[in-house]
């Protein structure tokens, strides 16, 4: 039997993404989120060519186009003498190889231009402030599929057994933004740069929307009592200082002058199902939250949320489900691979770092963007 009706749970990225690869395939849907209204949350996020494809098939990517920044290049920089090590073109590169645009925004305008395509399709249905625990909001009409998009920390989980689990993933991020006018001259106006240094990275690049500087310091740590704060405490101030050892002086005093930080522990998924056999199923972070080492975790809830109303459109449910799950598990597990890969060469000490600079100096533009066309050049299939 064709799927007709679905429910979502959570109106994040996936969740919004779903209903509107759902109703691509006229397939109605009610997204269930228990926030009484969709607020300013997060911060910058990178789209890769991989996902801004899908966008457009929604026609947002015009309008994201306009007041996004699509980067000359992804910089990789030493954080100590502050010399480039290595970059990937993006830019107009980025359209030519991978067929779509790389851009770099606040997450909450990307929420936003999904919203608004939800909210003037008829095929969608967002309740807002629906309290959700172990039991299912009321539907308006019987769903014939239930799609848990409701982030690391789902609820929708507990139903499917032997699915996968939060936990801690040791490492911290501690985020902030610079208003523009005010940045160092070491930040370049037009490019994602990453600043490599032993036990930490630190990723920036301009948000043309909020006239600002996203940055993102990201190091091994602890949990603290409470975990999730407005800002560190001495003692995680004192413990990124440490991990900061040997920087370049202009980037500490920067990390230590900003009073303004928001510690944000890291937690992933372990591995487990994605879906119950019969009628529920995960994406996003639902199912497979992971570090953001390869910048994919936004991308792979869009290439979930198209692929699973592909295989919806013309299978039975249970079906779908399995071969969903069958077909997007090996994409995911090579990226945690691949962010496992970068997390090492990004947080690299003594001899191992001086090889990764050597090994990264020799190689040419061109190799380093053929090493991402299986992320970048991926092509969400309409009937995979």
């Amino acid at each position: 039997m064709p799927v007709e009706h679905a429910a979502i749970i959570g109106a994040g990225i996936s969740g919004l993404t779903a209903a509107l690869a759902l109703s691509r395939r006229g397939i109605s849907s009610e997204i269930f989120e228990q926030a009484g209204e969709l607020t300013d949350v997060g911060a910058g996020l990178q789209v890769s060519p991989n996902a801004s494809r899908i966008l457009a098939e929604f026609s947002i990517l015009e309008g994201l186009s306009k007041v996004w920044l699509e980067p000359d290049a992804i910089r990789l920089i030493s954080g100590s003498s502050l010399r480039q090590l290595a970059a990937v073109p993006a830019g107009k590169f980025a359209r030519e190889r991978w067929g779509a645009p790389y851009g770099v925004l606040h997450r909450t305008t990307l929420q936003k231009a999904l919203l608004a395509a939800v909210t003037a399709d008829p095929l969608c249905r967002l309740h807002l402030g629906v309290r959700m625990d172990t039991t299912l909001p009321p539907f308006e009409r019987a769903a014939d599929v239930v799609i848990g998009a409701d982030g690391v920390w789902s609820k929708l989980r507990q139903s499917v057994v032997g699915s996968p689990s939060p936990r801690f993933s040791g490492n911290i991020a501690y985020r902030f933004t610079i208003p523009e006018n005010e940045a160092p001259s070491f930040l370049d106006r037009a490019s994602v740069s990453a600043f490599l240094g032993g036990s930490a990275h630190l990723v920036c690049y301009p948000l043309r929307e909020t006239g600002s500087f996203n940055m993102v310091a990201i190091t091994a740590g602890n949990i603290a009592p409470q975990a999730w704060q407005s800002e560190p405490t001495a003692e995680q101030r004192a413990q990124l200082r440490a991990r900061l050892s040997g920087w370049n002086a202009a980037i500490v005093s920067l990390l230590e002058k900003h009073r303004k930080l928001t510690f944000w522990p890291l937690f992933e998924t372990t591995s487990g199902a994605w879906q119950d056999g019969r009628k529920t199923v995960l994406i996003g972070d639902a199912a497979h939250a992971m570090m953001p080492f390869a910048a994919q975790g936004a991308a792979m809830a869009i290439e979930d949320a198209y692929e699973l109303a592909a295989f919806l459109s013309n299978r039975p449910v249970a079906e779908a489900l399995a071969l969903f799950e069958r077909h997007r598990a090996p994409r995911i597990a090579k990226l945690r691979q691949r962010g496992a890969f970068n997390r090492f060469a990004y947080h690299a000490k003594g001899p191992i770092r001086i090889g990764r600079d050597l090994v990264l100096g020799l190689k040419p533009p061109l190799s380093l963007a053929a090493d991402l066309d299986w992320i970048y050049g991926y092509r969400a299939a309409d009937l995979p």
